[in-house]
């Protein structure tokens, strides 16, 4: 959750304007950052224009919380990358339909106090902290 809290606060803060349109970015100065061979800089090249595509038609379908936060992150480094931008918009799209989901909590569950039993592995019974059984 730690982790999380310098974009948070880079986004709560950030100049950046979310529009209804996907921003332009220079996926040629990005992929020539990410340095390497000419096929390197190809292969680059091609997935930032098919992450540029996905996120074309699927842009009205992120909130537009995550679309600023996620902007502000991708753009952090001077070298925005529709890859970034995308894998961090479809992270926040499926962690709110985690937290919206039937099934109950996603959340991890806290330790209970005083259990010194633990049980490993599928069929075997508890353990004290000896060994016994």
């Amino acid at each position: 959750m730690l982790l999380h809290l310098p974009i948070v606060i880079l986004a709560a803060f950030s100049p950046v304007a979310v529009s209804d349109a996907v921003p332009k970015f220079d996926i040629v100065r990005e992929c020539r950052f990410e340095g390497g061979s000419t096929v390197e800089f190809d292969r680059c090249s091609q997935d930032e224009a098919a992450a540029l595509e996905q996120l074309k038609a699927n842009w009205a379908q992120f909130a537009g919380v995550d679309k600023s936060t996620c902007l502000s992150a991708a753009t952090i480094g001077g070298f925005p990358s529709y890859v970034e931008l995308l894998t961090c918009l479809e992270m926040s799209r499926d962690l709110a339909r985690a937290d919206d989901s039937p099934r109950g909590s996603t959340k991890p569950q806290p330790m209970q106090p005083g259990g010194h039993e633990s049980t490993v592995g599928v069929g075997h019974g508890p353990t004290t902290l000896s060994g016994e059984r």
